[in-house]
């Protein structure tokens, strides 16, 4: 009881992140749901696109009333993005068989793959957030013909990233947006949500449509709490710098991280 009240908890906590910084919160949603929920990590990542497609949808309605969408920028980046995930989804994911290879008395299973794939990429997340460089403004894609190109192809990446690990995105796409793009952080925040609902949803849609069983009362419950946590992030989001709060969420992924390696090995 107390590990679900906790799991509750950190759904919260899951929704303020995405408000805040419009990213980093979703990496959490796996561990949380197989650390305290106990779901089968290959069917948390299933959870976890659905937990992050609703919230980033209650987030992108809030940004895109304040003009901080760019429209052309989440089409060239979340097209590419939104096939590499229901192709993971519906086809790659489900081919990976559930024991892998055994290497001595090592056995490498699905489930151990992916949560070492996830700790990897919650370090290299964590690092990014932690070193906290200042955003480098870049020509937007009216004026660099190639950027666009760029821009699909990393989209293609994250999607597969996406798709695999069962996370929205937003601690790839936003430093894709502002580093390639030259987005502003508001608008990278906003634009990355409005891709991060796309790309989610469409890839559960996957999922259901290759019969795989969800528990839709504990995805209601800890979707409704995301939400208000990110509509309270949003709130918090013009009272805290997010230079001050980045590297602090930083640590904690990295522990984190470190934590999930360290388990599944």
């Amino acid at each position: 009881m107390i590990m679900v009240v906790l799991g509750y908890a950190a759904a919260l906590g899951v929704g303020v992140s995405l408000g805040l910084i419009g990213g980093g919160g979703s990496i959490l949603t796996v561990p949380i749901l197989v650390y305290l929920f106990h779901i089968d990590p290959v069917q948390a990542t299933t959870y976890s696109l659905f937990v992050v497609g609703l919230t980033s949808l209650a987030g992108a309605y809030s940004h895109g009333k304040k003009g901080n969408i760019q429209y052309k920028t989440a089409l060239i980046f979340g097209v590419p993005s939104l096939i590499a995930v229901f192709i993971m989804r519906k086809w790659v994911m489900p081919a990976i068989p559930g024991h892998i290879t055994t290497l001595g008395t090592w056995t490498i299973t699905r489930s151990f793959l992916l949560m070492m794939t996830f700790a990897l990429l919650m370090v290299l997340a964590s690092i990014s957030m932690i070193r906290n460089r200042p955003p480098v403004e870049r020509a937007n894609e009216d004026e660099d013909p190639g950027l666009s190109g760029q821009l699909a192809v990393q989209g293609t990446l994250v999607g597969l990233v996406t798709g695999f690990v069962g996370v929205g995105g937003g601690f790839l796409i936003i430093p894709s947006l502002v580093l390639l793009a030259g987005l502003p952080m508001k608008k990278a925040v906003g634009t990355s949500l409005l891709i991060m609902t796309l790309s989610s949803l469409l890839g559960v849609m996957g999922d259901v449509t290759g019969k795989v069983s969800i528990d839709y009362t504990l995805l209601s419950i800890f979707s409704a709490l995301a939400i208000a946590g990110i509509l309270i992030g949003s709130h918090l989001s013009g009272i805290i710098q997010d230079t001050h709060l980045k590297p602090i969420f930083g640590w904690f992924v990295l522990i984190m991280g470190i934590s999930i390696f360290i388990h599944s090995i």
